[in-house]
């Protein structure tokens, strides 16, 4: 892995740069979790206090709309949006990071980076608030809770976050922050799907329980959920297209009480990723087929549970391709890694790219060091540099001017 290249953008403003950090270690020494986030919901307010904004908040989550009216439509054109989202949820993870803006909430951490999306969406208001009489249309700001679960996204549209200007939103960004695997400042993404979708599955195996030295007068279930493990990668690597990969993992197996009582049931449960609509139609059908089939041979039964969860995020080839445009163009051409390869993680602005054509970006703020080594993510000791919250605010920034400039 090559040294970072990372250079502060040139010319951005020091008191706002200030400001932004002083939010991001404000939001990350008390983050809360899920849909109800009062705290931040308020630090979000304060810091947009004073500018010309229609603000709208949530009903049924602490989420914030925030609509900038552009100063440059033209004379007779119907007014359009471009939509930019930041998520603000943390996660349900003890902090062991020795920093002094760390967690003083027990058992809740920043370890996404989701307090640098919302400070560096703030950045994107402030800048776009001085240059609003460039706009030649309206921006929609989306402080959006619960992407960590249950799905804020989903009920923000629900509320109307892409009616609140009025007009078309004709496009959505998004971008999010990593703690490791490239150097710090690098972007990386790539047209079409972006990351998985994410599908729980739990399957009970019904047997009938007996005394563990007599296993021919019960049914026992533990070993058939132990076929159904090996059986559901045979699956994945037979049924299914190399090509067009999933990830079947069983991350829970649960069974019995004691060493010599055969139970009358036996628990997995599993997380289903998959890159493509098709996949993620049929992949549940065959796990289900997989249970039923190995069950019966055993004369026992099998129930199969399916949650679905975020869809797959596919980011949109035009889109994209302007996104990335615009990011070798404010920082070159060497700050864009293009991914050969989706991630296994899911995301609810899935949701957005469903209805909007979207580009989603990644922005290592992995600090000084060897990024492949480096805590990833979702770690107790992830950390995050917001040293790059002006690139984050500057990209927002550009993208929504420049796609209100584009006459498509």
């Amino acid at each position: 892995m090559t040294a970072s290249t990372h250079t502060p953008p040139a010319g951005f403003p020091q008191d706002l740069r200030d400001d932004l950090v002083a939010l991001r270690r404000d939001l990350h020494r008390d983050p809360e979790i899920g849909m109800s986030l009062p705290r931040t919901r308020q630090r979000v307010l304060s810091a947009l206090d004073g500018l010309d904004l229609e603000i709208t908040l949530g009903r049924d989550l602490d989420s914030v709309v925030a609509v900038l009216r552009g100063g440059a439509v033209p004379d007779g054109s119907p007014r359009r949006a471009v939509l930019l989202r930041g998520d603000m949820d943390a996660l349900p993870l003890q902090e062991v990071l020795d920093v002094d803006y760390a967690s003083v909430r027990s058992g809740v951490m920043h370890a996404c980076g989701h307090d640098l999306h919302v400070a560096g969406l703030v950045g994107a208001v402030h800048l776009l608030h001085a240059r609003r009489d460039e706009l030649r249309g309206d921006v929609v700001f989306m402080f959006q809770p619960g992407e960590e679960g249950p799905g804020g996204a989903a009920v923000m549209l629900d509320e109307g976050v892409l009616e609140a200007s009025g007009g078309p939103v004709i496009a959505a960004y998004s971008l999010h922050v990593s703690s490791a695997g490239h150097p710090r400042g690098m972007w990386f993404g790539r047209p079409g799907p972006q990351m998985a979708a994410a599908d729980e599955c739990v399957i009970r195996v019904v047997g009938a329980g007996g005394h563990g030295s007599q296993p021919h007068l019960a049914k026992d279930p533990v070993p058939v959920a132990c076929e159904i493990v090996l059986a559901l990668q045979l699956m994945v690597t037979r049924q299914f297209d190399a090509m067009d990969p999933m990830v079947v993992t069983v991350g829970r197996i649960s069974g019995g009480t004691k060493d010599n009582i055969i139970p009358d049931d036996a628990t997995l449960e599993l997380t289903v990723r998959t890159f493509s609509q098709a996949n993620r139609d049929r992949v549940h059908d065959a796990i289900r087929r997989v249970v039923d089939g190995i069950t019966a041979a055993h004369g026992m039964t099998g129930e199969t549970t399916t949650s679905m969860g975020y869809p797959v995020t596919v980011n949109d080839d035009t889109e994209y391709a302007f996104l990335q445009a615009t990011v070798e163009d404010l920082f070159g051409a060497d700050r864009h890694y293009l991914m050969p390869h989706p991630e296994a993680g899911a995301e609810d602005f899935s949701y957005v790219a469903q209805r909007v054509p979207s580009a989603y970006v990644f922005l290592s703020a992995c600090p000084a060091g060897d990024p492949t080594t480096a805590p990833d993510n979702h770690s107790p000791r992830a950390h995050f540099d917001d040293a790059v919250l002006p690139d984050q605010a500057l990209l927002l920034t550009e993208v929504a001017l420049r796609r209100l400039r584009d006459p498509r």
